[in-house]
């Protein structure tokens, strides 16, 4: 197996015993980190009340909104630490501590008072364990994009690393799906007062369990052959240009992607007059067809190269986004429905399937960590964490329309990134 020193020369590294093994060990702490991500927007519908009491429905989801998005504040907080953690301790030492601190905070959560009893202690409280657990999967992502990258074998790349979103789309499908199943086993109120608790708890179980498998994870060759002196200055010094182009190619990704699957179960009930059950339905359908296209999306890239699958997701989702928001807000029909959402998925796909290994090759191991993990943390937490609540916001103006715009330009600067970048390093580069 080939690695590139921070000299640019390639020397040779030992192959892990196992490489399927060490990806599976490090996917599986991603799903459980985004599982517990995803919990508080997937039941956010049901204690939003709990904790923002006001006078109407779309003022409890903005403020429930709100501290969703305060949590992408950290993000960028967690990029940097955990990605100067991951560089100079190691991959393994930067996933086992951000899934250790996410499990604390889900278990804190399950158990918080709401504001009928500890008043405004309990917003407050919740917004610290949200920016916490921001911190947390801001550290996630570079950690583990890096890791799956510099794990996979030669050829296979593209491939191994698009189940970083594999998984961070099966965390979001597990709370769905757990959504499904309470919401078929109590009723309504029952699930308003303290069924929501439920998905905290199973959370914070289920990253212990990640916690455990990942004490088991091999270190990987890369990092062994790193000099471990990397920071923040040295990364913007020395690597300016691909600091650019992971903030430039994120901007429309990271929109598109919050927009057709986090914020989209609000939009067919708040905007399109969906129940929450058929709402959280179309919605866990559509991502278990969004699923399987990433290893497809990331076997393509292995073959024809990364540029351009995501220059097709920015001249796609430039042209298609208003139409398929427009028709959604309108649209009843479930199979109309779905396979509008799937389209957007579809396209959405050449981004997420292959963002992970195009940003981890733009950067040696030194800085590598860091390097796909902070420019992507600050861009989500100024666009990604934003999208729902700016959504929200032009709701309340009655003026929708402008948050399909908003999209759509967010796509278009990455598109011009796309093009601008020019020819991607040669997949086995790494």
């Amino acid at each position: 197996m080939q690695a590139r020193s921070d000299a640019g020369d390639e020397v040779r590294v030992p192959a892990p015993a196992s490489p399927l093994k060490s990806i599976v060990g490090g996917s599986i702490g991603n799903l459980v980190e985004w599982y517990d991500w995803y919990v508080y927007a997937a039941f956010s519908l049901y204690f939003a009340a709990r904790f923002f009491p006001a006078e109407d429905r779309t003022t409890e989801l903005m403020n429930a909104a709100a501290v969703f998005a305060a949590g992408f504040l950290m993000r960028p907080v967690g990029g940097w630490l955990m990605g100067l953690y991951a560089d100079r301790r190691g991959r393994k030492a930067a996933l086992t501590t951000s899934v250790l601190l996410m499990s604390a905070c889900s278990f804190v959560i399950a158990v918080l008072p709401d504001y009928d009893r500890i008043g405004i202690a309990a917003p407050a409280i919740l917004l610290l364990m949200r920016l916490l657990q921001g911190l947390s999967v801001g550290g996630e992502y570079g950690a583990s994009a890096t890791y799956l990258s510099e794990m996979a074998p030669p050829g296979r790349r593209g491939f191994y690393s698009s189940f970083q979103y594999v998984t961070l789309v099966g965390g979001q499908l597990l709370a769905l799906a757990l959504l499904l199943l309470l919401q078929a086993l109590l009723d309504p109120a029952s699930l308003a007062q303290w069924g929501w608790r439920i998905p905290f708890a199973v959370g914070g179980v289920l990253a212990l369990v990640a916690l455990a498998m990942r004490r088991g994870l091999e270190e990987t060759g890369a990092f062994a052959h790193a000099d471990r002196k990397g920071g923040v200055g040295r990364l913007l010094r020395e690597h300016p240009r691909a600091v650019a182009i992971v903030v430039g190619m994120t901007v429309g990704g990271t929109v598109a992607f919050y927009t057709f699957t986090t914020y989209l179960q609000k939009f067919l009930v708040n905007s399109a007059g969906w129940t929450p059950g058929d709402a959280t339905l179309l919605c866990t359908l559509a991502l278990l067809l969004f699923l399987p296209l990433q290893p497809l999306f990331g076997a393509l890239s292995d073959r024809i190269g990364r540029r351009p699958l995501l220059i097709g997701f920015g001249l796609l989702g430039s042209v298609a986004t208003i139409p398929i928001l427009s028709l959604l807000q309108h649209v009843r029909d479930p199979l109309i429905a779905g396979a509008l959402v799937l389209a957007a998925l579809v396209i959405v796909s050449g981004y997420t399937s292959i963002n992970a290994i195009v940003k981890a090759e733009l950067f040696p191991p030194s800085v590598r960590a860091l390097g796909v993990g902070l420019p992507y943390a600050v861009t989500v937490s100024l666009f990604g964490g934003s999208a729902e609540f700016i959504a929200l916001a032009a709701r309340a103006l009655g003026r929708e329309e402008l948050f399909y715009l908003y999209v759509t330009g967010c796509i278009l600067v990455s598109l011009v990134t796309y093009i601008a970048m020019g020819r991607l390093d040669a997949p086995d580069s790494l």
